[in-house]
């Protein structure tokens, strides 16, 4: 035997096991993903690229080792019930989910699946977790905002329109997070002697009444998260201007369609930031080992345009304090 055919014959027996371990099917892992808004929503398709790309710069894709069990329009009790058992019965390797409400019905529903969760008030006032450096279960993720923000909502409003005297406070009364805001404001609002009127999300033709009642009467509106409310924003922003009532709202998204206010975190960068968290679960890592992460930077988004068709002059201080400004 010649020794470069000999060479050649190891050289192809040593590279052999590597070629057919290459071959092995890749073990797919199964992500389930409950979101609170239709499919086609533009937040909906947001929030979903901002996941996948961030999976997929941890290597982490639907083409090779990956699939994602997306559930739209989980907003009602009734549609989260219905989600998280079909989810369950496919058996995920990790949950990511958005809402508080979405949580209570995981846990009722596993204490062993890992679930993730972003854009969450407080899950140790909620309940949910013991505490947040070591969340001791299967649960772990992102805060997006605690309820104490309720109040400092309520003082920008104030002071981009100090007349206001009265302020609607729209929540959903199903929501496990909205009692917690709603006293925050309650606390803040009687220290500057303005008026709470809380109003429910699932009857916006009350709040359309007030709201015309209180036409003339220097009022504004504080709108608190919820699915409902997201769901419900272009309806919610048009009763706003309709009736010239200054708002601020939880999210970036309701601003950039027409509302006047926004103050907080970036919600759809939670969604890329909970990759990280999935990869390492996948990877072997217990949700308990990874303590709830929280904001760091908040924004504050002023609507001009929708300023100017209220008739308000925002104070220069307030236009300072402004990361982002939209003509």
């Amino acid at each position: 035997m010649k020794r470069r055919e000999f060479i050649t014959l190891i050289g192809g027996a040593a590279a052999w096991p590597a070629a057919a371990y290459s071959q092995q099917p890749v073990r797919r892992s199964r992500i389930g993903v409950l979101i609170s808004n239709l499919e086609h929503d533009p937040e909906s398709v947001a929030r979903a690229r901002a996941l996948e790309k961030g999976l997929q710069k941890l290597g982490l894709t639907t083409a090779r080792n990956i699939n994602i069990d997306y559930f739209w329009n989980v907003a009602s009790p009734p549609q989260i019930r219905k989600s998280v058992q079909e989810l369950m019965d496919l058996r995920p390797d990790v949950i990511l989910a958005h809402t508080p409400a979405m949580l209570v019905a995981l846990q009722e529903a596993t204490r062993t699946t890992p679930i993730v969760f972003v854009q969450g008030a407080d899950p140790v006032a909620l309940g949910l977790l013991p505490n947040l450096a070591s969340p001791n279960g299967n649960v772990t993720g992102f805060m997006l905002m605690e309820p104490s923000l309720g109040g400092k909502w309520l003082q920008l409003l104030r002071d981009v329109a100090p007349q206001i005297a009265k302020a609607f406070v729209l929540q959903d009364p199903q929501n496990p997070s909205s009692s917690g805001f709603l006293r925050a404001v309650q606390s803040v609002a009687a220290s500057i002697g303005v008026e709470v009127h809380p109003a429910s999300i699932h009857d916006l033709a009350d709040l359309e009444r007030s709201a015309e009642a209180a036409a003339g009467t220097s009022a504004g509106l504080i709108v608190l998260p919820s699915p409902e409310a997201t769901v419900q924003r272009q309806r919610v922003i048009d009763i706003a201007l309709r009736h010239r009532l200054p708002a601020i709202y939880p999210f970036k998204f309701f601003v950039s369609s027409g509302g006047l206010l926004f103050y907080g975190a970036d919600n759809v960068d939670q969604w890329r930031q909970a990759a990280a968290y999935i990869d390492r679960i996948i990877a072997g890592t217990q949700p308990r080992d990874l303590p709830v992460q929280l904001p760091t930077k908040f924004d504050l988004v002023i609507n001009l345009k929708t300023a100017n068709l209220l008739g308000l002059d925002i104070p220069r201080d307030v236009l300072l304090l402004a990361d982002e400004m939209i003509e």
